[in-house]
């Protein structure tokens, strides 16, 4: 009698300790980016709530609450511009993203000195060309939306400035103490911008600074979700592997 080999293919469940350590790492660092992400988007979202709060309403700045204002406060003050003592943000893009400057202005009120932002203005034909940011000293009644000052992703220490130098002085990303050295007396806390509707001002777009709006990180965190998922199922399908068997029939 003739006997017949037969080969079976069979899967089984046979995991590397070094695929497994591996995959719970890339799991864990996902799961922590997408929940980081969900993060910054509540984050993004609460800006979102407190701009559109602080527009319902308008507040007078007065000695007792100017140290404590709110971020994205709508508020109107009484006080006269400082002309001769001005400083240009540098590095500061246009709502299109044209290169440019910030126009910073003393405004002296009963509550202290405040800095408004009156707007955007483009770069001059060379740096060593500032343009013109003259403005009235007259007694007047000024409206806008309190902010903080323009950061830098990177924040650095401010250069020494010659005590000397003209004005208007140009400055990139300066502190609010780096402001006060400048002008000489405190200011304060923040800067107000200033409304569209008043006069002597330049580019004013204004909107909550969010960099990627709530559904971006939202989409992000979706997508290390995904990765964190394709991870495991990658490990498990290529923990199965492929033992062969042979059986022989009798004869």
């Amino acid at each position: 009698m003739s006997s017949t080999d037969t080969t079976l293919q069979t899967r089984v469940w046979r995991p590397s300790m070094f695929g497994a350590a591996l995959t719970v790492l890339g799991v864990t660092f996902f799961i922590w980016l997408g929940f980081w992400q969900l993060g910054r988007a509540d984050q993004k979202q609460a800006l979102l709530d407190q701009y559109a709060l602080g527009q319902q309403s308008q507040l007078e700045i007065t000695p007792q609450n100017a140290a404590s204002l709110a971020r994205y406060q709508r508020a109107r003050v009484a006080g006269r511009f400082d002309p001769a003592h001005q400083i240009l943000l540098d590095n500061m893009p246009s709502h299109a993203g044209q290169p440019g400057y910030r126009v910073l202005t003393p405004f002296e009120t009963a509550a202290g000195w405040l800095l408004v932002d009156r707007g955007w203005l483009p770069l001059g034909a060379t740096r060593s060309e500032l343009p013109d940011v003259s403005v009235g000293n007259d007694e007047r009644t000024i409206t806008g939306t309190v902010d903080a000052l323009p950061r830098a992703g990177l924040e650095l220490a401010t250069p020494p400035i010659d005590a000397s130098a003209p004005w208007p002085r140009v400055l990139n990303f300066p502190q609010q103490s780096a402001l006060e050295q400048q002008f000489g007396h405190p200011l304060i806390p923040g800067i107000l911008l200033l409304d569209a509707s008043q006069p002597e001002g330049y580019e004013r777009v204004w909107e909550a600074h969010l960099g990627f709006a709530p559904e971006r990180h939202v989409g992000y965190a979706v997508q290390w979700f995904a990765l964190a998922l394709a991870a495991v199922v990658l490990f498990i399908v290529t923990s199965f592997r492929t033992k062969k068997a042979t059986d022989e029939s009798p004869r």
